[in-house]
């Protein structure tokens, strides 16, 4: 499988690494890009604006992951639109910052609005795009992240919701394969409005700043890095059921 004239949709495809996706995707030669967003409207009428400045045609596309007929919606109009959809990039997220040993702040909406959106609406998007990507041969890749091999992260829920997607993405491998291959890119720390959100930009800044001081490749990860290895793995034809950690090998000192 080649980027080049393939359909990409990216969920969550506005903001951050998904946003990324989207214009590497273009960069690439893609036939068209999907994108999707729950709030972000204009981030992504400006992300498919940038799409559309490399002649790749862009179609920005309401679909909260959490919602089954909206994400089939999507999937319909990106048939409609494009004829064909050869990938999917299960980006779209969502977490709250709970520290870890307040449990009783970790509530049980929180608990399902992080599950539904992180694992589920990762599994609505497969459900709903199968019958294409089955037909195009094509391939799904999942943005996990390091939180789901370690404890920590900005919630226990979070961290929970990703090695669940790790799960379903080997299900997904499973059950799909041979047609569709299923990976997942599991990201540490990257440079985006998500960790400032999280620990505001002076706490990203001295918190990255420390990390550079010890991880083996002394840097922050960019979500353009991040985007490249996503779309990697859409194109490699042999690996399914896969997780590459990218996260300048802080990994290897846990």
């Amino acid at each position: 499988m080649r980027i080049d004239g393939a359909v990409v949709v990216v969920t969550g495809g506005g903001t951050g690494i998904g946003r990324a996706a989207c214009l590497e995707a273009a960069r690439r030669g893609a036939a068209g890009v999907v994108l999707t967003y729950a709030r972000s409207a204009g981030e992504a009428e400006d992300t498919a604006a940038e799409i559309e400045a490399r002649d790749v045609p862009a179609l920005p596309v309401r679909a909260d992951v959490a919602d089954t007929e909206q994400v089939e919606d999507m999937a319909k109009s990106a048939v409609e639109r494009f004829g064909r959809v050869d990938a999917l990039v299960n980006n779209a997220g969502t977490t709250r910052a709970v520290a870890p040993d307040d449990l009783a702040g970790l509530t049980d909406d929180m608990w399902r609005e992080i599950l539904d959106v992180n694992v589920v609406g990762a599994f609505r998007c497969a459900r709903a795009l199968e019958r294409p990507l089955r037909a195009a041969g094509g391939a799904i890749v999942n943005t996990s992240s390091i939180s789901a091999f370690r404890a920590g992260g900005s919630s226990i829920a979070y961290g929970v919701s990703k090695a669940a997607l790790q799960q379903l993405t080997r299900s997904l491998a499973a059950v799909l394969a041979p047609e569709v291959r299923v990976n997942a890119v599991a990201p540490g720390t990257v440079a985006t409005r998500w960790q400032t959100d999280l620990r505001g930009e002076d706490g990203f800044a001295e918190f990255s700043s420390k990390e550079r001081e010890v991880i083996p490749l002394r840097s922050t990860t960019q979500p353009e890095q991040v985007a490249h290895t996503l779309l990697a793995m859409l194109e490699m034809d042999a690996v399914t059921g896969e997780t590459l950690v990218i996260d300048g090998g802080k990994h290897v000192l846990y």
